[in-house]
């Protein structure tokens, strides 16, 4: 159950530092299993991937590609492609307004500007461990569809038709039956019957997230993702049993997921504990959200909403619920979060499913440095430099000196002998 620390309690500060530094995911412990799969996948291709499917999944597949992909998804029920289709649909709607189409400027005679162009083609990563996750399918695939990735694949194993579905709805263009570290190094160096991508994104465990750190330049990567994590703000008018229901929707999710409060009265504390006993005792996952909640479950009781706003600053959650009179207010004294729900009617599933924005968030703290998935993850930038004859004229002397400060020549002449 939630662990409670008061501001008067010595452990407060403690256990606070000690969460700032959750991202600090233990990736050193698994990297030499990860980096022998990589090898062997580089050296032996699609055997490889069946190999180590049987060895670690229990399953071989019976086809890497999945050709008949299409005629599957469709066979899902159609109230089932409904609700896929109508979640698709917002969450386009929305990526769509983060299109950026470049821009292009003249000052002086020179000619300034950006292009910006979609990837080739980029890799789709969906878990398929203690649940399946069309929503990340979704959530991953439409804003490169959006931002007009070509060739999208979708990577995840033993696919089964809500998936498939929602990769059809996505823009998805191939399936591959592959999970783990396997399925990263495929994507990345690619196998006889895989063609590498650009990108990979998407969240994984612990062994996808290694083989996405160590496959990092030869393919770009999205982000080095950790467990699910939310942090829910609430006063005194705030509903225990609603707080205690956005808890539980993280940390049902997985048993290293981190499930935090933050109230400023003991009282709300105590019945939001009252309330996770109540919830948990009918919970299909309750298993996991309670050693979600036993391990990684904390409360802390904050004097006033403004040590609230620094705690929430301080751990640059992944969900941010602020469950509070005036959440704007509140909202414009905290910097770092992934995505921030705000008042008490808007639950973070929303954000997991249909709200619009991807929930492919920053985790263990990157909300420091770090953004949603989006459609800018699918592009690539380059400059665009022209300059007259006046203008580099104009200029030579200046370019000139400047090289010539940092004693190269050769770069001072380029300038110095356009006549």
């Amino acid at each position: 159950m939630l662990k409670v620390f008061t501001e008067s309690d010595p452990l407060y500060a403690s256990e606070l530092t000690r969460l700032t530094r959750r991202g600090d995911e233990d990736l050193e412990r698994v990297e030499p299993q990860v980096r022998e799969i990589i090898r062997k996948v580089r050296a032996e291709g699609d055997a490889a991937l069946r190999e180590l499917s049987l060895r670690y999944d229990k399953r071989e597949p019976e086809q890497l590609v999945v050709s008949d992909f299409h005629e599957r998804a469709r066979q899902v029920p159609e109230h089932t492609r409904a609700a896929l289709a109508k979640a698709a649909s917002r969450v386009r709607r929305y990526h769509e307004h983060q299109r950026d189409n470049g821009f292009r400027y003249t000052e002086n005679g020179i000619e300034l500007g950006q292009r910006v162009r979609p990837m080739s083609s980029v890799a789709v990563y969906a878990p398929g461990g203690k649940a399946r996750y069309p929503s990340t399918v979704l959530m991953t695939a439409i804003p490169a569809q959006v931002a007009g990735v070509k060739r999208i694949v979708l990577v995840t194993p033993n696919p089964e038709g809500e998936v498939l579905a929602a990769a059809e709805l996505s823009g998805v263009t191939e399936v591959v039956d592959a999970g783990g570290a396997q399925a990263v190094a495929a994507l990345a160096y690619g196998t006889q019957s895989i063609t590498r991508v650009d990108k990979i994104v998407g969240p994984g465990n612990l062994y996808v997230t290694c083989a996405k750190r160590l496959v990092f330049g030869v393919v770009d990567i999205d982000s080095i993702a950790g467990p699910s994590e939310i942090l829910v703000v609430a006063d005194d008018q705030a509903d225990p049993r609603v707080v205690a229901a956005d808890l539980l929707s993280q940390a049902e999710h997985d048993e290293a997921a981190y499930p935090l409060l933050i109230t400023i009265s003991r009282s709300q504390a105590e019945a939001v504990v009252r309330e996770l006993q109540a919830q948990l005792a009918t919970l299909p996952r309750r298993e996991i959200a309670s050693a979600s909640l036993r391990d990684h479950g904390f409360c802390f009781v904050a004097r006033d909403l403004d040590e609230a706003a620094r705690v929430a600053d301080l751990l640059a959650i992944e969900h941010l619920s602020l469950q509070v009179r005036d959440p704007d207010a509140l909202f414009a004294k905290i910097g770092a979060a992934g995505a921030v729900f705000l008042g008490d009617y808007t639950p973070e599933a929303a954000g997991d499913y249909a709200a619009g924005p991807s929930h492919v968030l920053p985790t263990g703290g990157a909300a420091r440095f770090s953004s949603p998935l989006g459609v800018y993850d699918f592009v690539v930038r380059t400059s665009l430099i022209r300059y007259s004859r006046e203008a580099i004229l104009a200029q030579q002397e200046l370019l000139a000196e400047l090289a010539r400060m940092e004693g190269l020549e050769a770069h001072a002449r380029a300038s110095l002998y356009r006549k």
